[in-house]
């Protein structure tokens, strides 16, 4: 109820609106028309009350909650129900959770901070409280385990499109899923399943985004390999860079990712591809990786319609990759 008022405040802004309205409106008294009030001021938001006018809605900080990431988003799937929390062990932990609980797809988890983050291959995530963004969403396609490759690579260009669009700040994506920025990594995406032999029961998709750091804010072993949107900003020529803030950029990047796993429903998996193409800055590099104890390298020539990386080795065998540990000539050096 009370962010139902909140709502109609937002409408009214800036002008008032009586608490006898609000009441009439929302079918409550007068009396918990003021409870509610007070509930958002204690929440921070400023409330201005005037015997004669009633309540009018000030302009204040950004508000971080899951009524803000959610009100008016505008998707159809991811989005549908939003948590926000100040600090969890892990998004990727809760939302599986949720999803065991049966928790409806779409279901999107925010964190403000986490103390056990993880990236691939089992790596830690360093996410430091109000620094990043830390998003994990709960997805029940319909579709194979093998053929949730699309997904990763999905999530990686809807999140290449949400920051572009939110910030200005342009990436690439470094195969699968990693977005760099001259080199240096600001976005990371994990995916975690749930599935059956020929069936998946849950995907939670985890989307870390580096979003405030200063250098001296990373490990020193990630401090010439990391970068943060506002660092990358800070570096860019005013002209190009549009104001932006946490809640916009994680509700863009919820928006982007409905838009592409709509795409991939309606069976546009080819859009997806192409777009992953032209952000990529892996294919035309040299690359080099393990299989099966093996060291390879050469150079990576495409990407195949099942998610693979295809790689001309230096041994004269074109290779696909579905998974694993690449490292790409020129990025996070």
């Amino acid at each position: 109820m009370k962010y139902n008022i909140l709502h109609r405040l937002k409408e009214a802004s800036p002008g008032c609106v009586s608490g006898g309205e609000l009441g009439k409106l929302f079918g409550v008294s007068r009396t918990a028309v003021w409870k509610y009030i007070e509930e958002l001021r204690q929440e921070g938001y400023l409330i201005e009350a005037s015997s004669r006018k009633g309540y009018r809605l000030l302009p204040s900080f950004e508000k971080l909650n899951s009524y803000e990431i959610a009100d008016g988003l505008g998707t159809v799937i991811v989005g549908r129900a939003v948590e926000y929390y100040d600090t969890v062990d892990s998004t990727n932990n809760l939302a599986k959770k949720l999803a065991a609980e049966g928790c409806v797809a779409g279901t999107a988890v925010v964190a403000g901070r986490q103390t056990a983050g993880r990236g691939r291959l089992g790596r830690n995530w360093e996410s430091p409280a109000g620094k990043g963004i830390y998003v994990s969403v709960v997805l029940r396609p319909d579709m194979a385990p093998a053929e949730t490759q699309i997904l990763t690579l999905a999530a990686a260009v809807a999140a290449a499109d949400a920051l572009k669009e939110a910030t200005g700040v342009g990436t690439g994506i470094k195969w699968p899923n990693d977005l760099v920025i001259e080199g240096k990594k600001v976005c990371g995406i994990l995916l975690e399943m749930s599935s059956e032999a020929d069936k998946v029961n849950y995907i939670v998709l985890g989307i870390g985004i580096n979003f405030s750091q200063d250098r001296e804010d990373f490990p020193d072993e990630l401090k010439n390999r990391a970068v943060s949107l506002r660092m990358s900003a800070q570096a860019k020529d005013p002209a190009e860079i549009k104001q932006f803030s946490k809640l916009s950029v994680i509700r863009a990047v919820l928006f982007k990712l409905d838009e592409v796993i709509r795409q991939i429903s309606d069976g546009r998996r080819e859009d997806i591809l192409e777009r992953w193409r032209k952000y990529s800055v892996t294919l035309g590099r040299t690359v080099s990786f393990k299989l099966q104890g093996i060291e390879y390298s050469g150079t990576a020539v495409d990407i195949t319609p099942d998610g693979k990386l295809s790689v001309d080795c230096l041994d004269g065998v074109r290779r696909d990759l579905y998974s694993g540990e690449v490292s790409v000539s020129g990025i996070y050096y």
